[in-house]
């Protein structure tokens, strides 16, 4: 991990790190006194980084140098931006929903202790839209007490899309102060990828263009042979709808490599937690009576497993949501390409291919294929399987680029 601090990490969103770094004098007894509070909302566009936003501000309530706020080289500093402080609590949620029982368990309950190094007990919860629904509340509603009043030295921070009432619970949102935070720009993202992710200048520039500047996407990128492979046959679909047969057989390969990446990347962390769940119930044990403890904690085991399950299928999804952002970024280059208007490509790397759909489809027919597209999310959103899904959006763009 790099040792910038607080101040450098911020540099590309002055406002954002003006603000956190005045809240974390305040609550060092310094400057302005209205400048802290204990309940924040931090929101932005999708990959913008609220989170890491709110972990810079974890760690200049964390750090330990007196002489400079969120030094990013003390041990305070470096655990909390790692995510590994004892003293703060980081909820990322792998569910589509947060459960009431989640929310008392792990979140009111762990906030509600206080800190044992640090001056403060940091609490982050990403994904924080997930806590209501369309169909119950009840999440929020449970988190709400705490936020109103929460112990003395605990800070709570909560990361969102923004602070629409379909994003965000309302409740919630009247009881934090909110701080907006921007998408990177593409040079300040090409520099955190060569700096944290050790990039080439050139990779590092392919993946914020292509990545549409969302901080996590592009680290992957970056990093992973795997995610570029899959982008390369997410874009490549485009082509191989002028081949007959072929796209929908891709398709098939496809779904499989996204549910085998989707797998494979949250697969230590699943078999960790299941072994920690079955030696904290004592399974493996033997002697007298084991045989009885052993069947009443099988159901506990079947409840990790069904949540497991669950969190997969989010994975799965979210996986192929980011294939379908893939290709149609294909078709808004063919549309770029088309109109002859001097904005970047989304794919600079597949130039070729953009062009070429440019001049086979006319500008209703790419307007139809990006609908095709976004209905496609729309189905994986409704459950519909995603072979159902993604095969109908195949016939669909056949049909706008006038293949028979």
């Amino acid at each position: 991990m790099t040792t910038r601090s607080v101040s450098e990490r911020l540099a590309g969103t002055p406002a954002v790190r003006d603000i956190i770094l005045s809240a974390a004098a305040t609550a060092r007894g310094q400057g302005d006194a209205y400048a802290m509070t204990h309940a924040w909302l931090f929101t932005g566009p999708p990959g913008s980084g609220r989170s890491n936003a709110a972990l810079a501000f974890a760690a200049a309530l964390m750090c330990e140098n007196p002489d400079e706020i969120g030094c990013g080289r003390c041990k305070g500093c470096r655990d909390a931006l790692s995510g590994s402080h004892t003293d703060l609590v980081h909820v990322v949620p792998h569910t589509s929903t947060i459960k009431v029982d989640f929310v008392r368990d792990e979140i009111v309950a762990k906030a509600a202790r206080l800190p044992t190094v640090a001056p403060w007990r940091v609490v982050i919860i990403e994904n924080a839209d997930r806590l209501a629904t369309s169909i119950t509340t009840a999440p929020a509603d449970a988190l709400l007490k705490t936020v109103e009043e929460p112990p003395e030295r605990t800070v709570i921070i909560m990361c969102a899309p923004s602070t629409d009432p379909q994003d965000f619970s309302q409740t919630l949102r009247s009881r934090c102060r909110h701080v907006y935070v921007p998408s990177p720009s593409e040079d300040e993202l090409v520099r955190i990828l060569v700096e944290e992710e050790g990039a080439s200048e050139h990779d590092a520039r392919l993946a914020a263009v292509s990545s549409l500047r969302h901080i996590g996407r592009a680290r992957l990128l970056v990093r992973s042979e795997a995610i570029q492979q899959r982008r390369a046959m997410a874009i490549n679909l485009a082509e191989l709808v002028f081949h007959g047969p072929q796209a929908f057989q891709a398709v098939g390969s496809l779904l499989k490599a996204a549910e085998k990446e989707a797998i494979e990347a949250h697969k230590a962390d699943d078999e960790a937690e299941r072994a920690k769940l079955e030696n904290a119930l004592g399974m493996g044990a033997k002697g007298k009576g084991a045989a009885k403890a052993l069947r009443s904690v099988a159901s506990s085991v079947r409840q990790l497993e069904e949540e497991q399950k669950r969190r997969g299928t989010r994975r799965k999804r979210d996986m192929l949501d980011l294939v379908l952002v893939d290709l149609a970024g294909v078709y808004r280059d063919a549309m770029v390409v088309q109109s002859g208007a001097e904005v970047g490509l989304t794919h600079p790397d597949f130039e070729g291919l953009a062009r070429e759909i440019a001049g086979q489809v006319s500008a209703e027919g790419l307007v139809e294929c990006l609908e095709a597209i976004g209905q496609c999310r729309e189905r994986l959103d409704q459950n519909v399987t995603p072979a159902v899904a993604f095969n109908g959006m195949i016939g669909r763009i056949r049909l706008a680029c006038n293949v028979s």
